[in-house]
Formats: structure tokens, sequence, C-alpha cells
């Protein structure tokens, strides 16, 4: 084989590794809006010091016989820390949070593939709820 059929090759095997690396870490399989109230939010990891919170979701119905209101759990990784300090700042407030969804993690990215990136709006909630 000549070295340049070879440099084509290794060069088409290149981007097809970079392309399915793209795909499955990169690529933003959905995006919207989740609306709740904040549950907890922590600065945490070993090597990667991630944003991770958790957004209760409530009056989602549940499975179970009766139609009971149950709560949903909104599990999201926070990239941007301007994003995060708003969050931390926001405890306790009734939340509405863009977030973008990926394939899979990185370290680095956090522990979710659901990345909150903005704060759509944030109301205190009213006393006694």
């Amino acid at each position: 084989m000549k070295a340049k059929t070879k440099f084509i090759i290794a060069f088409i095997l290149l981007l097809i590794v970079a392309g399915f690396f793209y795909y499955r870490y990169y690529f933003v399989f959905g995006e919207g809006t989740k609306a709740g109230t904040m549950n907890y939010f922590v600065k945490k990891g070993y090597v990667f010091k991630t944003y991770e919170g958790r957004l209760i979701q409530s009056g989602i119905r549940t499975q179970v016989t009766g139609g009971t209101i149950g709560s949903n759990e909104f599990m999201f990784s926070v990239t941007d820390e301007k994003v995060a300090k708003q969050l931390s700042s926001n405890a306790g407030s009734f939340l509405e949070l863009h977030y973008k969804e990926y394939l899979h993690t990185l370290p680095w990215r956090g522990v979710s593939v659901f990345m909150v990136d903005s704060i759509v709006s944030a109301k205190p909630l009213a006393p006694g709820m």
C-alpha cells in the first residue's frame, strides 16, 4: 500500500472517530424547560468539581391506583458559574429552568445528562407552601 493511501484511510478513520465522539458527548439531543422548587444545589466531585441540583416538580400524577398526587424530581448539572450563583441565591424559590439534554455525560460537565444553561424565571414561594 502506498503512503498516500494509508494517510487517506487513517484520515477517514480519524474523522469517523471524531464524529462518533461529537455525537455521543456534544450533540444536543433535546432542549426545553422544567419548572419546580429546587430541592438542593451543591458543588461536588473528587477531581472535577461540578454543580449538581435537583428540582421538585409538583403535581405529577403517579401510576398508583387512586390517582394520588406525587412529586417528580429533575436532576441536573450546571457548568456556567453565573447560572450557578443565580441558582444558589434562589434556593427555595419556584424556578423555571432552561436545559439541554446530551446523550452521555463527561466528568467535567457533571453527572447528569441534563445541563441547565439559564434561569427563565424565579418566583419566591408564598408563605405556607
